[in-house]
């Protein structure tokens, strides 16, 4: 996750089921006032029937009027969620009038985006590997930076599909990464871990509902130690790798919304890499690997550290959009 300043964020970017992947930009803020008086018109009279047209394109006028980028997506997202429908079935029910309980509860969704509240916490739900992902403000929001994460670790194990693998998920959040690889390897056994409780309640759920059941879940603290005798084919790991100064500009967003401890280590952003790094090779079999994302600028830091640590074949493998992105390191053996 490289997280934007308060010029360019990418709140839907591939996460919401329809979204695509490309930069979106948002104005900001909104004047509170605009949130109070936002839907005057749809619930004071000043349109005798709203259909799911109507609203549909009062709303993408005012979001895009506002300054929010994708605003018609944002409305049919938001709108789709509030009746309980596929999005694309919005366009088949164009004609159809809205009551007044469903503008009440449209109202209280759109006042929470103008608030710059992020979508994903909104609906409930983001799209990761295809997989949908159930989030709130208890976990981060998974990018789709974040499968490059996946796809690197997959195509490191590949070649030992026919083992029964085992898989370090280090700061796991909503499960997303964890529930992703359960399903791709379904014979390997995952180990999710989290300082939280409350991520780790996300990650849990997230599983059953995927029908996962070789992930175990465990809090832990990457600043403590690991079992002695833990000893994995892979660690993944998305860290908090936002430096303290770093946070201050990130987008309203972010800053506001999703959990801090899950977004900056508060000091120099390499806190967590260095110390990932630093244990990795006391957890990883011969030939096990680590998968790390990374923030754009910390590449050079990275592979240093990683060399340090005593990791061989360090790479670093680019985003979609050409980002210096997943770090990837091996553990030869001593």
């Amino acid at each position: 996750m490289d997280l934007p300043t308060e010029n360019t964020f990418r709140p839907e970017q591939g996460c919401i089921p329809g979204g695509g992947r490309r930069q979106a930009s948002i104005a900001f803020p909104t004047p509170p006032c605009y949130i109070e008086t936002a839907m005057t018109p749809v619930l004071q009279g000043k349109v005798t029937t709203w259909t799911v047209l109507s609203l549909l394109q009062w709303a993408d006028g005012f979001l895009a009027q506002k300054g929010f980028d994708e605003s018609r997506l944002t409305s049919e997202l938001l709108l789709s969620h509030v009746l309980g429908l596929p999005r694309l079935n919005l366009y088949l029910q164009f004609d159809r009038p809205l009551n007044q309980e469903e503008l009440a509860r449209f109202k209280g969704a759109f006042q929470r985006r103008l608030a710059h509240e992020p979508l994903q916490y909104i609906v409930g739900e983001c799209e990761f590997m295809g997989l949908r992902i159930a989030v709130d403000k208890r976990v981060l929001i998974p990018r789709p930076e974040t499968e490059d994460v996946v796809s690197c670790a997959l195509d490191a194990l590949r070649s030992r599909n026919g083992q029964s693998l085992t898989i370090l998920d280090i700061g796991t959040g909503s499960g997303n990464m964890a529930v992703a690889l359960a399903k791709s390897l379904p014979r390997a056994t995952v180990t999710a871990v989290d300082v939280s409780t409350d991520a780790l309640d996300v990650a849990r759920a997230n599983a059953e509902a995927h029908g996962v059941h070789n992930i175990s879940f465990q809090r832990w603290d990457v600043l403590g130690d690991l079992p002695a005798d833990w000893r994995f084919d892979m660690i993944v790991a998305n860290p908090p790798y936002v430096s303290l100064h770093d946070f201050e500009s990130v987008q309203e967003e972010i800053r506001n919304y999703e959990p801090r401890q899950a977004v900056t280590d508060g000091g120099d952003g390499l806190k967590f890499i260095r110390r990932i790094l630093g244990v990795a090779p006391k957890h990883l079999v011969p030939g096990g690997a680590v998968a790390m994302e990374i923030a754009y600028g910390q590449e050079g830091d990275a592979r240093a550290l990683a060399s340090a640590a005593g990791l061989r074949q360090v790479d670093v493998r680019r985003d979609f959009v050409g980002v210096p992105r997943v770090l990837i390191a091996v553990w030869e053996g001593s």
